[in-house]
C-alpha cells in the first residue's frame, strides 16, 4: 500500500509545491518578411513563408462590392 500522510499538510506547503504550475505567456517573435507576430518555428500565419520558403499558401479575403 502507499504512503498515506498522518496529517493534513497546510496550504502554504502546498502552495510551494505547486509554484512551478504557473502559466507563462506564449512567446511571439517577428515575421523576417512581413514583419508580423508569429510564434517561433511556426508558419507564418499573415504571409505562409517559414524560413525563407513558401510552405502554405494564404488566401486573401474577398472584399464585397
Amino acid at each position: 500500500m502507499p504512503a498515506v500522510p498522518k496529517k493534513k499538510s497546510p496550504k502554504s506547503r502546498q502552495g510551494k509545491r505547486r509554484s512551478h504550475l504557473r502559466m507563462s505567456p506564449i512567446k511571439l517573435t517577428t515575421c523576417s518578411r512581413c514583419h508580423a507576430a508569429r510564434r517561433p518555428h511556426q508558419v507564418c500565419p499573415s504571409c505562409g513563408f517559414y524560413r525563407g520558403r513558401e510552405a502554405i499558401v494564404v488566401a486573401t479575403p474577398e472584399l464585397p462590392e
